[in-house]
């Protein structure tokens, strides 16, 4: 089954402006297990960060899915949820779920969150948006066991409407909830602050 891995990476960074910096980033990337996630993170990286690199850190985080248009590199992670009915028609409980989302303020966020998720058939509401520190995001692979649980690309020709991406984890167990055949819902707890800041 895959899962999206959140690691961390310190290594020797070089600034615009010339000098050198230890820093210490987290990544996303989607992977069957912790030991996948830091060979893929090796793999990814390896060509990428000059000089030698060390993986702090590895934590499993829970996103439903990871909504990327083409116009921001900016990630904003934004929490939803809804009421779960119980077959009796009765309230039960409250469900959250963690979104990923690419934009350039919390505004176009919170525009982009509603947009992508306006074919649910659940009334749900957008509890928070807050700026994510992933630097960047390796969704799954043709080539990796399990192909890529992508939606397909959302694409218009004028020039001013950005194009949208979906990755989603896929072999994930998923709340036996009506939706729309392009969604799923399923309930997640977000593990992504448990990396320790350094």
């Amino acid at each position: 089954m895959n899962n999206w891995f959140t690691v961390k990476v310190k290594y020797t960074k070089q600034l615009e402006n010339g000098t050198f910096k230890r820093v210490s980033e987290p990544y996303l990337l989607a992977a069957m297990t912790f030991t996948d996630a830091e060979a893929r993170i090796y793999e990814e990286l390896g060509s990428s960060i000059r000089g030698e690199f060390q993986v702090t850190g590895i934590a499993r985080t829970d996103l439903h899915d990871i909504f990327q248009y083409d116009d921001s590199e900016q990630w904003f992670k934004c929490k939803v949820t809804y009421d779960r009915m119980d077959e009796d028609g009765e309230k039960a409980k409250t469900i959250s779920q963690n979104f990923l989302v690419s934009a350039a303020t919390v505004k176009d966020a919170y525009e982009r969150i509603e947009e992508s998720l306006a074919t649910l058939m659940i009334d749900f509401k957008v509890a928070s948006i807050t700026a994510s520190p992933i630097v960047e995001i390796f969704p799954y692979r043709d080539e990796d066991v399990q192909s890529p649980a992508q939606h397909g690309t959302k694409e218009n020709e004028t020039s001013h409407t950005p194009i949208r991406q979906v990755f989603s984890a896929a072999g994930s167990d998923f709340d036996d909830v009506e939706v729309s055949d392009d969604a799923d819902d399923s309930e997640i707890i977000d593990q992504t602050d448990t990396l320790d800041n350094e």
